[in-house]
């Protein structure tokens, strides 16, 4: 059964496909949304709509589904330039700051959207926030020789820092690039994300976390009116 969030979600992945012109090259993110947007990528191929087209995708769990549909994919390293990079959100707050890594993925998301020369975020409505963090925690991928070190270090900095652990497998989650997760929730939501970004980052041990900041160009809202799912292009403030 479609949920509204589901319609929400489709709605958006359509949204975002709709800037896609034939010959570009194209930075497939990660996460239900973007699984949307990808298998309508495929679809408009299959048909002839769009023509020319090349992915990089961000996980292992979007290469296999762009393979699946037919859609011509390259390594980061192999292509020159990323037209257009198209990914989902965890949040979003009103200077388009993200929070990303919910599924583990951000590493590899953070270099696609680093590389292309436009970033569109899609999300459904309740993504939106006010101040990140206050609800979802910031992925932070560790080695996992020091996961502790740098659990302590995060401590230490006021956050509260938990490892990620798998469902229906034993042990912790294991990233794409063989690393460990450390979720963290910092008292009072993160107010200065920036900032923050560049100390975690500075942290021995620490690979990357999943604040993207000043990464997002445009923003694109899957919404719910009068029963209808509706796209709304996030104004930036």
């Amino acid at each position: 059964m479609t949920t509204l969030q589901d319609q929400m979600k489709q709605a958006v992945a359509l949204a975002a496909v709709d800037q896609i012109s034939s010959g570009m090259v194209l930075g497939l993110g990660s996460g239900s949304t973007a699984a949307l947007m990808i298998k309508e990528l495929g679809a408009r191929l299959k048909d002839g709509r769009l023509k020319d087209l090349v992915g990089v995708t961000t996980s292992f769990q979007g290469e296999v589904l762009a393979a699946e549909l037919g859609i011509p994919l390259q390594a980061l390293n192999a292509v020159d330039r990323i037209d257009l990079a198209i990914d989902g959100a965890d949040e979003v707050d009103p200077g388009f700051q993200l929070i990303k890594g919910g599924g583990a993925c951000h590493v590899q998301e953070k270099l696609v959207a680093v590389r292309a020369e436009r970033f569109v975020v899609v999300v459904d409505a309740s993504k939106v926030v006010q101040t990140l963090n206050l609800e979802f925690p910031l992925p932070v991928e560790v080695l996992p020789g020091a996961w502790r070190q740098v659990q302590a270090q995060l401590n230490s900095m006021g956050g509260e820092a938990q490892l990620r652990m798998a469902v229906k497998k034993a042990g912790p989650v294991v990233t794409d690039q063989g690393n460990l997760v450390l979720d963290v929730k910092f008292a009072g939501g993160i107010n200065e994300p920036a900032d923050l970004e560049l100390a975690i980052n500075n942290l021995p041990g620490v690979l990357e976390n999943g604040l993207f900041i000043n990464l997002a160009d445009q923003v694109l809202v899957g919404e719910i009116i009068d029963g209808m799912p509706r796209v709304r292009d996030l104004a930036k403030g």
